[in-house]
């Protein structure tokens, strides 16, 4: 009897909106799937914000890859963290684990917070990335008011109820707002020596305005919303300087012991991995069709992957691009395999941009229309809901945001491991 022919291998790198959508798509179309990530979850990063600020527990947001992908029986999961690709032999090496060998390679892999030159602030300010980042900004933040409670000096109290979020994109806008909230009216009556409420949040953003990849009519509505909430708003505010003690910004020393970074990202190392050109923030150049020039076999996607759409404007780092790009790259793998025609080249389709500010506030932007406040909030909730993985996640969610409505409370509220810099400190 002949030999059973050998499946073709489909090597997906990341664990993402990208990856995870991809790996659905060529699932059941007699393919051997293999998808590598540095976790054992597919995080729902939109939702991280509230991790960081006890709103949600980890569990709530993130559901393992493996339940996920339970009913596909040709994919493979493998965690790991992969240190480069040999393109010429067509294999992906791994730490500690070694290599595996490819017929198509998808790049996932997502992209990292930019530091502009100034790596070493991040030994003081924390991204929003991950769900340990989440978990290091939930200690700083509590331990804050505990540690604050504890104290008699008037300055290092409010050294210590100073939290400074820089960029003022959807990330660094929902953290602010939702640290406002958590001071002013979930922890309002639970302290006797300190008055959470009086806690400074100052949201930092170089640019002219919040949120610039939405109308100014929008922006200017997040920023008003956000003051009203207790936060001071700095524009044209670029960060000179940080360190344990504070920031230097346009001139002006800030003291605080919570600096956090959400301010431009870069593209993971996918691009120096096989060698080829990256844009700027160092996403990989891609064809049309998603594939890396000169290694037909290789495609990017999300974040990691720099494309242009009809009006040769970059794709937005958005979930629903990395999921539109998941669903084509697949599409042209099968017709590769089949020896089917190509699909045409991709083309975005825009479904609207939402970012939400606080309690019943949000914005969202769909072209002509435009929407905000509780409507937009109403819609962000539904959206999200909707987005979760996993109906366990779902129901978890609206359960919880059900409760903190009507209760302004939070339910994971407990401080775990070394609270990293929200001690008090006395300066040198």
């Amino acid at each position: 009897m002949p030999a059973e022919a050998k499946r073709p291998r489909v090597i997906i790198v990341g664990a993402g909106f990208g990856g995870i959508t991809a790996a659905r798509a060529l699932a059941g179309h007699g393919l051997d799937i293999l998808l590598i990530d540095r976790t054992n979850h597919h995080l729902f990063q939109p939702l991280l914000y509230q991790t960081a600020t006890a709103a949600l527990a980890p569990s709530d947001i993130a559901s393992p890859i493996r339940v996920i992908l339970r009913r596909d029986r040709e994919t493979t999961v493998i965690m790991g963290d992969v240190t480069g690709v040999d393109a010429a032999r067509r294999v992906v090496a791994v730490k500690d684990t070694g290599e595996f060998g490819y017929d198509y390679l998808i790049l996932a892999t997502g992209a990292d917070y930019s530091w502009f030159g100034h790596d070493e602030w991040a030994r003081y300010a924390t991204s929003l990335k991950t769900l340990d980042d989440a978990g290091t900004i939930r200690r700083r933040l509590l331990s804050a008011f505990e540690w604050a409670e504890s104290l008699n000096e008037p300055k290092e109290i409010a050294r210590l109820l100073t939290f400074i979020v820089v960029g003022g994109g959807p990330t660094g806008v929902e953290l602010s707002g939702s640290i406002a909230e958590l001071a002013r009216s979930t922890l309002a009556r639970d302290f006797r020596r300190i008055r959470p409420g009086a806690a400074r949040i100052v949201l930092c953003e170089a640019g002219p305005r919040l949120l610039a990849a939405f109308p100014p009519r929008l922006s200017d509505y997040t920023a008003r919303a956000l003051a009203s909430l207790g936060v001071e708003v700095r524009l044209g505010a670029a960060v000179e300087h940080i360190d344990a003690r504070g920031v230097s910004v346009a001139g002006q020393r800030i003291e605080s012991a919570n600096v956090f970074w959400c301010a431009g990202t870069e593209a993971r190392p996918a691009a120096a991995w096989i060698g080829v050109d990256a844009a700027h923030n160092g996403a990989v150049k891609v064809r049309p069709d998603c594939s890396v020039p000169g290694h037909d076999e290789i495609f990017a996607l999300g974040d990691v992957a720099s494309l242009a759409d009809r009006d040769g404007k970059l794709l937005p780092g958005l979930a629903a691009v990395a999921v539109q790009h998941g669903r084509y790259v697949a599409k042209v793998i099968l017709c590769r395999v089949a020896g089917r025609p190509p699909p045409p080249p991709f083309r975005y389709r825009n479904l609207g941009t939402l970012a939400v500010i606080g309690r019943s506030r949000a914005v969202a932007d769909f072209g002509r229309l435009q929407l905000r406040g509780f409507p937009a909030w109403l819609l962000w909730s539904l959206v999200h809901l909707f987005l979760l993985a996993g109906y366990r996640n779902r129901m978890v969610v609206y359960l919880n945001w059900s409760w903190a409505w009507f209760t302004y409370g939070r339910g994971a509220r407990l401080i775990t491991g070394a609270s990293h810099g929200a001690e008090p400190t006395t300066a040198a």
